[in-house]
């Protein structure tokens, strides 16, 4: 194990928090909760993922969180520090994982960007198919190549200064950004006139619709649960490996797991509302749901450009605190494990991510074909895996490593464990099942037809 000697930590306790909440205030809180709210058919959807969140997404995150503070290394260093056999190289699926994503994800990041331009320039499309037209022109080719150089190079300023002078203080600025900026657009959006009609579909479940349409709606409440909390990147062992012995783990992920989940739950407050007073169905899929058809509404709208512009400049900051996180995962394993100083470390990975990234910037078929691998199967399998190895291997230690910071835990730990080893496995057994199933569908029916026309 390397000497701690030198290795940065959190200045604050508030410092950790918001550097955490905001790796999971990402797309996946303001982009994607709403839309996959939308197609799981609303408030049963949001009920289901609030329980998964609590009773799920708790327990997985302290299983991250004791990994990275008890060895104090990178996800790679980490596992090979308490694995046994070829456990010690799971932390490499992690590395990988976390990079795959980062590509595309900073694509998508630029076309945000591109976005709340457009709002201050020549506005939205105030239909869908004339939005749609607009986002096929914007989303790939120089444009997209360019927005996805520009977002990389923010990464490159921020994660190369450090922990303390760059991460910690970029979070403390965006993150309450973020909540002041939602705040107000949620408020606005209760004046719009489909705001009742958007409340009653979003806030009030039937629990007959639950009963019947469960197998849709409980793969998808557990799979947004997951991603919206950045479990499986590897992000919260590198962030955790940055903590003092002090730090109740605990405490922290529950403050964490809360203001996450209030801030997705309050984009939807914002999102539907918008939808339907542009009588836009919500459940509409696909990469376009912000882009196309949520454009669309703001083309609609009195003053929807600069609405627009707002909405679209909150995405992008939320973007790059979830970017940060990622990126620093790859940077971590090359100052721990490969010696290099953290500015060359950052270009470097910043580097190849531009250069992985021109696929998804040339064509959005190889975009999606990253995504179903990367967030369907690698991300899932990353969580499955650690989770399992952590609850039936190394079960003493984590518990021990959970009860520094809050001296008496009493059952607590026992309970946790076994939550981990129960539902946190079986929801993550059944997500990679339904992300491989849905992997080999979209390579049949998307990108082989697209290979062969290509």
């Amino acid at each position: 194990m390397p000497s701690e000697r030198g290795r940065e930590q959190w200045s604050t306790r508030i410092g950790f928090i918001l550097a955490a909440v905001g790796s999971a205030v990402g797309l996946g809180n303001v982009w994607r909760f709403p839309f996959v709210a939308g197609e799981a058919g609303g408030a049963g959807f949001v009920l289901i993922y609030l329980l998964f969140v609590a009773f799920v997404g708790l327990p997985a995150i302290l299983v991250e969180f004791v990994v990275g503070r008890r060895t104090r290394r990178n996800p790679v260093g980490a596992m090979h520090e308490i694995g046994r056999g070829i456990w010690k190289h799971l932390g490499w699926i992690f590395v990988v994982t976390t990079f795959v994503i980062m590509s595309y994800y900073s694509v998508v990041a630029g076309w945000t960007i591109r976005y709340a331009i457009l709002g201050l320039q020549d506005g939205y499309s105030d239909t869908p198919a004339a939005a749609g037209k607009q986002f096929a022109a914007l989303a790939q080719g120089v444009d997209a190549v360019g927005f996805h150089a520009l977002f990389l190079l923010a990464i490159v300023a921020i994660v190369g200064l450090g922990i303390r002078r760059g991460i910690e203080l970029a979070a403390k600025v965006m993150v309450p950004s973020i909540v002041a900026i939602v705040a107000a657009l949620a408020v606005w959006a209760a004046t719009l006139d489909g705001a009742g009609a958007a409340y009653g579909y979003y806030l009030s479940p039937d629990l007959g619709t639950i009963a019947a349409e469960w197998t849709t709606i409980l793969p998808a409440a557990a799979g947004q649960a997951f991603f919206t909390l950045s479990l499986g990147f590897g992000i919260m062992i590198t962030y955790a490996s940055y903590l003092g012995e002090d730090r109740n783990l605990a405490a922290d992920g529950v403050v964490i797991i809360a203001f996450d989940t209030a801030i997705a739950v309050a984009m939807g407050l914002i999102v539907f509302p918008i939808l339907f007073t542009a009588g836009i169905d919500p459940g509409e899929p696909g990469v376009g749901a912000i882009f196309i058809t949520l454009a669309a509404a703001f083309g609609e709208l009195a003053a929807g450009g600069l609405i627009g512009a707002i909405f679209f400049g909150t995405v992008v900051i939320a973007a790059l605190s979830s970017a940060i996180s990622l990126t620093e995962v790859v940077v971590s394993y090359a100052i721990d494990e490969r010696g290099m100083k953290r500015a060359r470390a950052t270009a470097l990975v910043c580097g190849a991510l531009f250069v992985l990234g021109l696929g998804p910037a040339y064509d959005t078929v190889l975009l999606e074909l990253y995504d179903e691998l990367a967030d369907g199967i690698l991300l899932v399998l990353s969580a499955l895996l650690l989770t399992a190895y952590v609850a039936w291997q190394w079960s003493e230690e984590a518990i021990e490593e959970l009860r520094r910071g809050i001296g008496r835990l009493g059952p607590l730990g026992t309970y946790w464990i076994w939550l981990a080893r129960g539902p946190v496995l079986v929801v993550l057994f059944v997500s990679l099942a339904l992300g491989v199933v849905e992997f080999v569908g979209f390579l049949e029916g998307s990108f082989l037809p697209w290979l062969r026309g290509s």
